[in-house]
């Protein structure tokens, strides 16, 4: 008995906790879904609202996901990148198999291809169509050649530049090539530009902050009535704020869904020319689109925006409705 009258305590308790709460869930529940329903009166206001919001987010991702394709293709260039080593003109045979061995035992260095002037001038022959002026010179002009491949580990410019002043300190090193300039030259643009859409992106943000901020405002207005009377029977500022906090994350989460849609819109209908484009230039380069993960951000954030675009709004707004000032300035 005893333990059943303790059990019934605690019960009895945790009971007003529990509706407390319940309660507390229900109010939230119905306030999204009368928020909700507010918008799907007007659908054609709604609609111009979550289509500014889709065009603004869209932007700034869709040249985010251009850039990440452009570094992409960028990285496997550099990832194949090869380095070309030219020796001294008066280098024998014997001075061409030391430097491959010498080279070859390298930790940074994972493959050696020899070319010999004889090889590197019978090809020569063959691709240039010289070969009756060739005929004409009184020794070989081109020197013994080494075609190195990097390892991973170093396939980057500081990597690379640190390999290439390495090897151009050895003895019979004439020259040292690696065409690695207009990669970084590249590596440098998109980095810029993706500065410049980062800024773009908080500018555009800024934008849609301030195109909820204006319609919660409207929304405001056309309530007034209402929140004087909640206010009049005793409702707090959280409690007639939460019904426009709620109508921003429905802005914005309209907004994210019409931006995923517009991406992946643009995505197909952009993705045929480009691999018509890249099969001419044999890239491997293609467009790609967004990730689960990438999705789920997109939608955070357009919900993150909404709610702060409304929660702004409301805090300055919702100031300026007060019973006591209502009846001063009667």
């Amino acid at each position: 008995m005893a333990t059943e009258r303790r059990s019934r305590g605690a019960a009895s308790a945790h009971s007003p906790w529990r509706s407390l709460f319940e309660s507390y869930l229900l109010h939230h529940r119905k306030t999204a879904h009368d928020s909700a329903r507010r918008l799907w009166r007007s659908p054609i206001a709604s609609m111009m609202t979550w289509l500014v919001m889709g065009i603004a987010l869209a932007l700034p991702v869709g040249l985010l996901l251009l850039l990440s394709s452009l570094q992409g293709v960028s990285a496997g260039w550099e990832s194949t990148a090869r380095v070309t080593l030219y020796m001294e003109q008066q280098s024998t045979e014997e001075d061409l198999s030391r430097l491959r061995v010498k080279v070859a035992s390298r930790n940074d260095v994972t493959d050696v291809t020899v070319i010999s002037r004889d090889e590197a001038l019978a090809e020569f022959r063959t691709s240039s169509g010289l070969a009756d002026a060739l005929d004409y010179l009184d020794e070989n002009p081109l020197p013994h050649t080494l075609l190195l491949t990097p390892s991973p580990d170093v396939r980057n410019a500081d990597g690379m530049q640190r390999l290439v002043d390495t090897l151009e300190a050895l003895d019979t090193v004439a020259r040292v090539q690696v065409d690695l300039g207009w990669l970084q030259r590249l590596n440098t643009i998109t980095d810029l530009l993706g500065r410049g859409v980062w800024a773009l992106g908080l500018l555009l943000a800024a934008a849609v902050i301030l195109v909820i901020g204006n319609t919660i405002r409207l929304a405001i207005e056309s309530r007034r009535d209402e929140i004087l009377v909640a206010k009049l029977v005793g409702g707090t500022d959280t409690f007639v704020r939460r019904p426009f906090l709620y109508t921003g994350v429905w802005y914005g989460l309209g907004g994210g869904v019409i931006a995923f849609l517009l991406l992946q819109a643009t995505l197909w209908w952009m993705s045929g020319p480009v691999q018509r484009l890249a099969s001419l230039y044999r890239s491997e380069f293609q467009l790609t689109g967004l990730s689960w993960d990438g999705t789920l951000a997109l939608l955070m954030v357009a919900v993150g925006l909404g709610w702060l675009g409304a929660w702004l709004a409301v805090k300055r707004h919702l100031d300026a409705i007060e019973p006591n000032q209502i009846e001063a300035s009667r």
